[in-house]
């Protein structure tokens, strides 16, 4: 099953979710009119897409269906799609190698998990890798972390239960450049987006590991950092995102657990918001579950277009 029939099946789960609803309003239409524009921003609404960006959405499918004159609603549908894929595609920039890379979120969204995922997807592409246990509060993510470790073949920094998790990672950065890996992947702690001292904590060995690494003799490390969102968590994770990017300074965004919601639209609203490109999404529980993001994909996912492939 590829991306596209994941992620479809996923956003299909609970009757009265975006597709079904978009389908239905569509089958129902004979005329584009206000009606059908009413009801489209309300689908948009309840699937988490948020206001700003239906709003915009709409506002501009109205402009673009008046200028072309169409009165079809699976011409608008097309259309529809198109302006979500316009929507999410924001140019991914080239990775540089080498590395470094804080995957960073609150508890339970599976930031641990994700690392793993990481790695093995990069090991597959012929990169060295370098696992940082950086969450040195939570035992049960070391011990994660070492098994995902193993099943990547990737060696892994740690320290004591309790340790400073700035040593951590500052260690982990000098490992790194002594056996000039590709790619040094740091799990930290979970943070609270409400909680100002802990995210000022975390903030604080961001600036200085991308200080430290810049100023390397043996040439710069760029520091990325990325925040793992679950999808189920509707509009919080749109306040995760706000409140992340604006004490970090976020890369890239990766969505897990896709597969389980039927209200895919955050994904709209997190970018609009933001401007931080979703990078990874995950569509399942397995090792190779961890999936580029396609935006062509994911609107017709959402909006029940069958692919064409």
């Amino acid at each position: 099953m590829g991306f596209f029939d994941r992620l479809k099946k996923g956003l299909s789960k609970s009757r009265g979710n975006l597709t079904e609803r978009v389908d239905e309003l569509v089958e129902n239409t004979a005329v584009v009119d206000d009606d059908f524009y009413e009801e489209l921003t309300d689908i948009l609404l309840l699937s988490d897409v948020g206001v700003r960006a239906s709003t915009e959405i709409i506002d501009e499918l109205r402009r673009r269906v008046e200028e072309k004159k169409v009165k079809d609603a699976r011409t608008a549908r097309q259309m529809f799609k198109d302006l979500l894929v316009e929507e999410m595609n924001i140019p991914r920039p080239a990775l540089h190698w080498p590395m470094v890379m804080f995957v960073v979120g609150v508890n339970g969204v599976g930031k641990t998990t994700t690392v793993g995922k990481l790695a093995l997807r990069f090991q597959e592409i012929g990169r060295s890798v370098i696992l940082a246990a950086a969450d040195t509060f939570r035992a049960a993510a070391d011990d994660q972390l070492s098994v995902w470790a193993e099943r990547a073949h990737v060696p892994l920094i740690k320290h004591q239960m309790g340790s400073d998790p700035a040593a951590v990672v500052f260690d982990a950065v000098q490992a790194a450049k002594a056996r000039k890996a590709d790619l040094l992947i740091i799990d930290t702690a979970g943070r609270l987006h409400t909680s100002p001292e802990l995210m000022r904590e975390l903030a604080k060995v961001v600036n200085v590991t991308r200080k430290r690494a810049a100023n390397m003799a043996a040439g710069p490390m760029p520091v990325s950092v990325v925040l793992v969102i679950d999808a189920a968590t509707g509009q919080n994770g749109l306040n995760q995102a706000l409140e992340f990017n604006e004490a970090l300074g976020l890369d890239g965004i990766i969505m897990t657990k896709l597969d389980g919601t039927a209200k895919g639209g955050i994904t709209i609203a997190v970018k609009d918001v933001t401007g931080v490109p979703v990078k990874l999404v995950g569509v399942g529980e397995g090792m190779d579950d961890l999936q580029y993001f396609e935006p062509d994909a994911f609107a017709k996912a959402l909006v029940g277009i069958e692919d064409a492939e």
